[in-house]
């Protein structure tokens, strides 16, 4: 059996929504690299699932605020399924929480090399792959932003919903510098979701204020994320797509 031509790397794949992508993205014929940075464990059993259905994937360590980590990736990913033609940025922390006034500078620091900075690396080297301008066929990208970049986070997590500010920033103006070259570049941008990135207790609360009175699912996410990545969206770039139940 011939590997499959669309080559996707899905960041933070291990588990919650990054997981949910992979395994969608599979079903859809994608060879899917699934990274991760410390559970070894649930990536490789993402990747054993997904070709135990007769699907493509491999679990591949990396974190992605590290720069050689993401040169890594990329190059692992290329020798063991392909060029790349895909890439979903997924790997996120909350970082620190509580009031603005609390916040000390390391982790905001922590919080912006895996959020931003992360995002950015990746996007670099996908972008190396894909542009037509570097002798690549094109591709897509897909950032995952937060309803947290709207709203703000005031007494949550001020500083996780500016760095998913900065992601969007980055999606607006990426998308634009590459559309000649053959690269879709957009973002997702949750709402309340129901993974474990979620603070104890926080989705109970939060429950009544929603419209739809529930949370959303990984699942529910990755729909959106994967139509992104196909020729179904073929005329969509630079957009921030909001998957947040009318919140």
């Amino acid at each position: 059996m011939s590997a499959p031509a669309q080559v996707l790397i899905v960041t933070g794949g291990g588990r919650g929504i990054g997981a949910a992508v992979a395994t969608a993205a599979a079903r859809r014929g994608y060879a899917v690299a699934v990274s991760y940075k410390d559970n070894r464990a649930r990536a490789e059993a993402v990747a054993a699932a997904i070709a135990k259905t007769g699907g493509w994937a491999i679990a591949l360590a990396g974190d992605v605020a590290r720069e050689a980590d993401v040169e890594r990736l990329f190059v692992e990913t290329d020798r063991a399924l392909g060029r790349v033609t895909a890439l979903v940025n997924s790997a996120g922390i909350l970082g620190p929480t509580g009031r603005l006034d609390a916040v000390a500078a390391t982790p905001v620091n922590e919080l912006f090399a895996v959020n931003v900075t992360g995002t950015i690396l990746c996007a670099r080297e996908a972008v190396k792959r894909m542009s037509t301008r570097r002798g690549g066929n094109g591709g897509v990208i897909v950032n995952l932003s937060s309803t947290a970049a709207v709203l703000g986070g005031g007494g949550e997590a001020i500083p996780y919903a500016a760095s998913k500010g900065a992601v969007e920033t980055l999606t607006v103006g990426l998308a634009r510098e590459v559309a000649m070259e053959g690269i879709r570049v957009n973002c997702v941008r949750p709402g309340m979701i129901d993974t474990e990135m979620q603070p104890p207790g926080r989705l109970e609360r939060a429950r009544p204020m929603l419209p739809m009175q529930r949370p959303g699912t990984a699942e529910e996410v990755a729909n959106a994320i994967v139509w992104l990545l196909t020729s179904e969206a073929s005329y969509v770039s630079g957009a921030i797509l909001g998957v947040s139940g009318a919140r």
